[in-house]
């Protein structure tokens, strides 16, 4: 897919804050962000790194540090060594999810540091 034919599929499939549950002023949110590790400009621009979450959420992950604490815990926020085979949670539904490079999103287990 494209960039464009991925952030298309990523309003799709992610309609709400996994967070809050809002889903006005919903924003795309890298979850590994598109400065680390030097790779290439649209390298990181890939469905499974990409989630929409409200303004709130997007803006306190990169300015406190126990939001993104927590973001890194429920995947919303990966670190420069974390896979994109890391599931996220979603506290609206109480669900963990896999993000897959061909826009789908499953149902899956927590990560194996939380069980």
């Amino acid at each position: 897919m494209n960039r464009t034919q991925v952030l298309k599929k990523v309003r799709e499939v992610h309609d709400h804050c996994p967070h809050c549950g809002a889903i006005e002023t919903l924003q795309i949110h890298h979850r590994k962000n598109r400065g680390m590790g030097g790779s290439p400009k649209n390298a990181l621009d890939r469905f499974d790194n990409f989630l929409r979450v409200c303004a709130w959420l997007n803006y306190a992950m990169e300015s406190n540090a126990d939001v993104a604490a927590e973001a890194r815990e429920m995947g919303w926020k990966l670190g420069q060594w974390d896979g994109f085979e890391s599931p996220y949670f979603d506290k609206t539904d109480m669900k963990w999810y896999l993000l897959t490079q061909d826009g789908r999103k499953i149902h899956t287990h927590p990560p194996m540091y939380l069980i």
